[in-house]
């Protein structure tokens, strides 16, 4: 088993949402899934103990490797003391870019993302990346298993998050982790995505920003059926919208986990023409 938590004298915290994968069969499964090269660069976030980090390294051409917790910075900036292709900054993601990361390692796109994500940060640092000026081309991360679940749902199970990742990238959940793999264990189980990034979004929407304020706007209220959840949070009269549903051909009564993006954008291009 790698350096455990004891050895380093260290504990888990709770409020960044630690747990430490240790299980080498799962670190092995993770890196093949990534497929990398010496010609790749890959962002980790959260390496904790470095047990991943090392894998990276051996494999990769260049390592980012993104901490916060500066205990445990500390202890990979001595553990990896010397290894030329690995770049080890302390911050926190959500406050820095991929081309801050970038810039402060002195490297360049294209790129990959591989992580075991802080289960109370998984969603937005996907978004971080993926709506980002200089996105990864894949991620391969692992995140709570219903989390997993929720981003490769197909319409009748969508979700805003489902349709957040989708729009940028084809999300693929490879294998499913139990709790055992990691210290401390968690109550739930893992699981492990493959995101590939398009190289344009699903769907051609005039503005992406409103795009995805209508699509908030959809899923504010999923359990009413979307003609209700649109005219209660869409700021246009319920005339507007009723042509809109006629003219994309979506049921008003429906909710919103039962379109598909492509329904989504033919209902959204139609509320605009409609309000022009």
């Amino acid at each position: 088993m790698p350096v455990d938590l004891v050895q380093a004298g260290l504990t888990a915290r709770k409020s960044l949402g630690q747990h430490f994968l240790v299980d080498r069969r799962i670190l092995g499964r993770i890196v093949s899934a990534a497929k990398l090269s010496p010609e790749d660069t890959v962002v980790e976030v959260g390496p904790g103990l470095g047990v991943l980090t090392k894998q990276l390294a051996n494999f990769a051409g260049r390592v980012i490797a993104v901490e916060v917790d500066k205990g445990l910075y500390e202890r990979l900036q001595e553990r990896f003391a010397g290894v030329e292709n690995l770049s080890l900054i302390q911050g926190d993601i959500l406050s820095l870019t991929p081309s801050d990361l970038l810039q402060q390692a002195a490297a360049s796109a294209p790129y990959a993302v591989v992580a075991n994500l802080p289960y109370n940060i998984a969603a937005p640092v996907l978004r971080r990346f993926l709506e980002a000026a200089e996105p990864p081309q894949r991620l391969v991360v692992m995140v709570q298993r219903e989390v997993a679940e929720s981003i490769v749902a197909a319409p009748g199970r969508m979700s805003l998050l489902a349709a957040s990742v989708q729009f940028y990238a084809v999300p693929e959940l490879l294998f499913v982790v139990p709790p055992s793999a990691f210290r401390p264990p968690p109550r739930v189980d893992s699981a492990v995505l493959r995101i590939d990034v398009r190289e344009r979004p699903a769907v051609e929407v005039d503005n992406i920003d409103v795009f995805f304020h209508f699509l908030r706007a959809g899923f504010s209220a999923p359990r009413k059926q979307l003609r209700n959840a649109l005219g209660h949070t869409v700021d246009v009269d319920m005339e507007a919208l009723d042509a809109a549903f006629a003219a994309s051909g979506i049921d008003p009564t429906l909710r919103a986990q039962a379109l598909a993006l492509d329904d989504w954008a033919r209902l959204y291009a139609a509320l605009r023409e409609a309000t022009q």
